[in-house]
Formats: structure tokens, sequence, C-alpha cells
């Protein structure tokens, strides 16, 4: 299902809905998974994408689940890959597998 807004990446619900409704910095974050900061601010910008270990990671931190995390990218990326002309065009090409 094609829509026009796209779907609420990680670095928003993780800052919006976790770090500042629990007080919490990036840097204390990073310490809480076991990762360099960086690799926090990146998620928090949404210039790293959540891995199966960062989901399970995460989910360990905040006691949630790895689907949580892996479901909130997902629908970022079927967002992403439909409303991408380049990407869309390439996915139209395919075709069903005749019997």
């Amino acid at each position: 299902m094609l829509t026009t807004r796209k779907p609420a990446g990680i670095g928003e619900i993780l800052t919006e809905e976790f770090l500042r409704p629990m007080g919490l910095t990036q840097g204390q974050l990073a310490k809480a998974m076991g990762v360099p900061r960086k690799h926090v601010n990146e998620l928090c910008n949404d210039r790293r994408a959540v891995t199966a270990d960062t989901a399970l990671i995460l989910a360990r931190v905040f006691g949630n689940s790895a689907e949580f995390w892996l479901n909130i990218q997902r629908r970022v990326d079927l967002w992403d890959a439909m409303n991408s002309p380049k990407r869309r065009k390439r996915i139209e090409r395919a075709g069903p597998i005749a019997a």
C-alpha cells in the first residue's frame, strides 16, 4: 500500500518515545547498549539502519522485542522503495513466473 506520508523512522521513535521521556542522553544509551556513541547518534539521525543485532540489543535495553525495532525499519525500507522513482521502476519490471 502506497502512502504519501513517510512512516516514523528509528531516529524519531528512539528519540521521541524513549530517550526524551526517559531523560536519557545518547551517551547513556550507547553505554547501556555497549556500542560507541557514534552508533547511537547515527541511529537517532536516521543515518544507520537497525540490523538484527541492533534490534536485539535495543530490545534488551528497553525491555521490548526485537520485532518492534525491525518492524519500524521494515516500514521505512518499504516506503523508501515504493517512493523512489528509480527503485519503483525496477520493481515494476518484475512479473510473475509463467507456469
